[in-house]
């Protein structure tokens, strides 16, 4: 069982809290699963050691994606590092990245996409601190009611289709899989819809198909019959890169050697995760599901390390289909602090 800590909040200057209100236009922008929950913390004592801060806060979207965090903790691999890191779950990406801006959080496990938006609005100055997640064959997918009128992508065109936030990776990833079909994404109804509320809304016909990732791919089809219709994590998009952990540019610029030292730890527990009986026991806690659940779902590709010809195809894709204006260069966005 993951173990639980209480909350704490970090002060930062008062300039960046301020900046945390222009974050409205971030709101509810994740590539991965909302799973609900009450907010989790966890905590465990660091050794001696020379790191410029040795408690820090992380948090992060409620996903399975972040089962390698809560395994370095448990494990003890941020303690090994000197680390006493507080674990903290945020309701939504908008609350996640406003965690990150306003000093409530060091660093912040989200999707790529509010990182990119941030730096190409002047929002805040990120940098990546970690890889999280790549999608994998199944784990990203439309889905639409069994026996419906919407058997294919060929049948999007003019329909309604439920993302959980518009103008993000949510609905950009279809558009690509509608472009790369020949199809216009331009004739698509966006609705915004959480990912525990698509499956149902999908089964009432309220809209005609539906983003899920897991454990909602899985629960979808147990509990409202829905079924894929199409991974959308395929041709432009396979092995997309879709989350990770970020930072502010100060606070990595300050701390290089606490930076350097949670990057290790989660590189030793990525590396565990890719063991699916170590991540089973995790993600029941996490995305509170089952063993039976957790048995069935798809888990995505978990990694660590940062490859900047990997991380570029997102703001790459952000400019193809109007997130945002110019290309940014991932690679100057990578935190480095070997190289401080």
């Amino acid at each position: 069982m993951l173990r639980h800590g209480t909350t704490r909040t970090h002060s930062r200057r008062g300039r960046l809290a301020a900046i945390a209100t222009s974050l409205g236009l971030l709101a509810s922008v994740s590539g991965c699963g909302l799973l609900g929950g009450e907010d989790d913390s966890a905590s465990s004592g660091g050794g001696d050691s020379d790191l410029e801060q040795s408690s820090i806060t992380v948090a992060h979207l409620p996903s399975i994606d972040v089962a390698p965090l809560y395994l370095a903790q448990e494990k003890g691999y941020f303690a090994d590092e000197g680390l006493d890191v507080t674990i903290e779950q945020a309701a939504s990406g908008q609350a996640a990245t406003q965690k990150m801006i306003g000093g409530d959080a060091d660093i912040v496990q989200s999707s790529y996409v509010p990182y990119f938006l941030a730096q190409a609005k002047g929002t805040a100055e990120v940098r990546i601190v970690a890889d999280a997640v790549a999608a994998a064959p199944d784990t990203f997918s439309l889905v639409a009611k069994k026996d419906g009128e919407i058997t294919g992508v060929e049948d999007l065109e003019g329909k309604k289709i439920a993302v959980s936030a518009t103008n993000t990776i949510a609905d950009t990833i279809v558009k690509s899989l509608m472009k790369t079909n020949g199809l216009d994404y331009g004739s698509v109804e966006w609705v915004q819809v959480s990912f525990p509320d698509t499956a149902a809304a999908v089964a009432r016909g309220d809209v005609a198909a539906g983003t899920l990732i897991e454990p909602f791919l899985t629960s979808g089809a147990q509990e409202h019959g829905v079924h894929p219709i199409a991974d959308v994590a395929t041709g432009p998009t396979d092995s997309f890169p879709l989350a990770g952990y970020g930072a502010l540019a100060e606070f990595t610029e300050n701390n290089p050697k606490t930076v350097a030292a949670f990057q290790r730890a989660m590189e030793k527990a990525t590396s565990d995760a890719q063991d699916r009986s170590v991540v089973e026991p995790i993600i029941q806690d996490t995305a509170k599901i089952d063993a039976e659940t957790a048995s069935l779902v798809n888990l995505p590709t978990f990694h660590s390390s940062l490859d900047a010809s990997r991380l570029q195809r997102v703001p790459d894709l952000m400019v193809e289909f109007g997130l945002i204006d110019s290309k940014i260069d991932a690679s100057a966005m990578i935190a480095r602090p070997d190289a401080a």
